[in-house]
C-alpha cells in the first residue's frame, strides 16, 4: 500500500516531539490510520543539533520549495511558529493540494479565514487541533461529537505559563518577579514571556475557540485583554481570604443575545470547577443544553502532548488520504 509521505516545517520542541511520537508509537499510529505515515522531508537550518532521537541527514533541507512543491509530499507539517513565513508556507502548501497540519495558533488567529477559504478552495483538509489547548483534544470535542449542542459559554485556562505562576503565586507565596524566574528554570516560559503574561498568547486561542464554536472571527486584537503581569502577592492572598483563586480566563459568552468576549485574570470561588487546575495544566469548561457540564483537562504544552494533537490530525487526514486513494484504484 502507498504510504503517507510527510513534509515537516521546523524541528524545534514540538517538531522533535512529533518525530519522536511518530517512531514511538508507530504501530498504534499507523494501525489508526491504516497505512504506513513516513517523514521524508524536514525543512530546518540546524541540522547537527542533538535532539535525542535519529535523524537521516537525507531527510533536511533549507529550500521550503522541497517540500511546499514536492509532487510526492501528501501532508505538510507546520511547526516553526509565528505568523510569517508560517502563513505563506501554508498557503502555498495548500495552493500545491497539500493537506496541512499545525500547531501555530498566532498564525490560525491572525489568517484563519484566509486558511479555511484557501483549504476549501483546493480541496485541502486544513487541521489545527494543537493550537488551542496542545494536548486537550477541545477542537475536535466541539466540532464533532458536541456539535449538537448550543453552548453559551466558553471558559478556559488555556495558558500553561500564566497558571503556572499564579499557582505558585498561590500556593508557595511567591511574587510575581519570582514565580516567572520559576517558570522560566523550569522551561515553562520563554525568555522572553511577553507574549504568555501580556495574554496575547490567551487571545489567539480565543479567537480559534470563538471562531469554532460561535462560527465568528474575532481578531485577536480585537479581544479585550489584561494580562497577569501586574498581579501582586497581596492580590493573591486578598483573593485567598475571599475563599478565591486568581486564575486568567479567556471567556466567550451569548448575553442579551450578544457574544462577549475577554482574556482577563478572574477570581473564582475554590469551588469552581477551574480553580482546582494548577501549575502548567489547561482546561476548557463548558455547558451544553445537552451534554450538561464538562471540562477539558490536560497539559496544554510541552513536545509530546502538542505531538500527540498534531499526531491526531495526521491520523485523519491520512484516513481520507487513505479512503480516496481506495476509491481510485490505489491512486
Amino acid at each position: 500500500m502507498k504510504p503517507v509521505k510527510i513534509g515537516l516545517l521546523g524541528l524545534g520542541n514540538i517538531g522533535t516531539g512529533t518525530y519522536k511520537l511518530l517512531e514511538m508509537n508507530r504501530r498504534q499510529i499507523e494501525s489508526a490510520a491504516g497505512v504506513h505515515i513516513s517523514i521524508d522531508k524536514i525543512l530546518e537550518k540546524d541540522v547537527k543539533k542533538d535532539r535525542g532521537v535519529f535523524v537521516d541527514s537525507a531527510k533536511f533541507t533549507q529550500n521550503p520549495n522541497d517540500i511546499l512543491k514536492d509532487q510526492d509530499t501528501d501532508i505538510v507539517i507546520e511547526l516553526l511558529g509565528g505568523i510569517e513565513p508560517a502563513t505563506d508556507y501554508m498557503l502555498e502548501a495548500m495552493k500545491n493540494k497539500k493537506h496541512v497540519v499545525t500547531a501555530n495558533k498566532a498564525a490560525v488567529a491572525a489568517s484563519y479565514d484566509k486558511l479555511g477559504r484557501c483549504a476549501s478552495e483546493n480541496s485541502a483538509i486544513f487541521r489545527f487541533e494543537a493550537s488551542a489547548c496542545g494536548g486537550v483534544p477541545i477542537l475536535n470535542a466541539i466540532t464533532t461529537a458536541l456539535s449538537a449542542n448550543e453552548f453559551l459559554e466558553v471558559l478556559g485556562i488555556v495558558n500553561g505559563t500564566t497558571n503556572y505562576i499564579l499557582t505558585q503565586m498561590e500556593e508557595s507565596g511567591l511574587d510575581y518577579e519570582d514565580a516567572l524566574k520559576s517558570a522560566q528554570e523550569k522551561g515553562f516560559a520563554e525568555a522572553d514571556p511577553k507574549a504568555d503574561v501580556e495574554g496575547i498568547d490567551s487571545a489567539n486561542k480565543l479567537t480559534i475557540l470563538i471562531a469554532l464554536r460561535f462560527g465568528k472571527y474575532v481578531k485577536p486584537r480585537d479581544i479585550p485583554t489584561i494580562g497577569i503581569n501586574k498581579i501582586t502577592k497581596l492580590q493573591i492572598e486578598e483573593a485567598r481570604a475571599q475563599g478565591c483563586k486568581m486564575k486568567l480566563l479567556a471567556s466567550a459568552k451569548i448575553q442579551d443575545d450578544e457574544l462577549e468576549y475577554s482574556v482577563k485574570p478572574v477570581l473564582l470561588k475554590n469551588n469552581h470547577p477551574l480553580a482546582g487546575v494548577s501549575n502548567e495544566f489547561n482546561a476548557i469548561f463548558l455547558h451544553g443544553n445537552a451534554a450538561g457540564d464538562l471540562m477539558f483537562y490536560g497539559k496544554g504544552a510541552g513536545p509530546l502532548p502538542t505531538a500527540s494533537a498534531v499526531l491526531g490530525d495526521v491520523i485523519e487526514i491520512a484516513k481520507a488520504i487513505n479512503l480516496r486513494r481506495n476509491q481510485n484504484g490505489g491512486k
